[in-house]
């Protein structure tokens, strides 16, 4: 079975055929100014970009969904944590719940910290649903002048991150054929997960040293000068995508700033 990681947006798409390195250079970017202010304006701004240019992209919004759903967990899980621990407590009372009373504030805080991590997430999504990984390594290597060594370990580690799931379910059909099993006490449920995940970090150390060695063997860390089977492109339009994230993060600040709703981080 191939558990190898692939693109899953439209390749032809006119952002999805930029260069891997425009694509990652833009997401940061894009994405930087984000984490220097804590109102819910600037990200909510940002991710309204972000979901209109997601079919430039190629990337039907079904997929970005299912792609997302682990920040929607996240998000939830950030939901309950500022409603218990939040110290703005400020604004107009909507749920008395004794010391963790509900207020504007702790939703106003509450919901930008969500809008942020949505805002920073998807950029991620929208790059690797249209990039294939070796693409990555290679403009890496040859635009972004990235050591080979770590462009080609990072991408070994991107394509063997399926087989962690295929392994998790291995193990843990094998101990429930052992007569391991959880049934309903939740402290066994617990015990068993922390087990089998020490399970599966060993495992995946055990591989990594043998690909490490199998790479080393190949010459890998050797100082010749390699050379590419596939070059790597960066064009005018690969800088045009990286000045434009940049123009489109300053205008969703310059527009928070304008109106009066900046709140530095800092």
């Amino acid at each position: 079975m191939n558990f190898a990681l692939q693109p899953t947006g439209n390749m032809s798409a006119p952002l999805a055929r930029r260069n891997p390195v425009a694509k990652l250079a833009a997401a940061l970017l894009f994405s930087l100014p984000l984490l220097a202010t804590l109102d819910p304006l600037t990200p909510a701004i940002a991710l309204a970009v972000e979901l209109a240019v997601a079919p430039l992209f190629g990337v039907r919004y079904s997929t970005l969904a299912k792609r997302a759903w682990p920040v929607l967990v996240a998000s939830l899980g950030l939901l309950v944590t500022m409603v218990l621990f939040s110290a703005n407590r400020t604004g107009a009372l909507l749920l008395d719940l004794g010391p963790f009373d509900i207020t504007t504030g702790v939703l106003t805080s509450a919901l930008g910290l969500i809008l942020r991590l949505f805002a920073v997430a998807v950029p991620g999504v929208l790059v690797f649903a249209t990039t294939d990984p070796t693409d990555l390594a290679d403009a890496l290597v040859q635009n972004a002048k990235a050591p080979a060594r770590f462009a080609i370990g990072a991408l070994a580690a991107f394509r063997l991150l399926p087989l962690l799931g295929a392994e998790w379910q291995m193990l843990t059909l094998a101990r429930r054929a052992r007569g391991i099993d959880a049934g309903k006490n939740p402290i066994s449920a617990v015990r068993l997960f922390v087990s089998t995940a020490f399970a599966l970090l060993v495992g995946a150390l055990r591989r990594g040293g043998r690909l490490a060695v199998a790479m080393d063997a190949r010459g890998f860390d050797s100082g010749i000068q390699r050379t590419h089977a596939r070059r790597q492109f960066f064009r005018a339009a690969d800088a045009a995508l990286v000045v434009g994230a940049v123009a489109l993060s300053g205008a969703a600040l310059g527009v928070t700033i304008a109106l009066g709703l900046f709140r530095p981080i800092i």
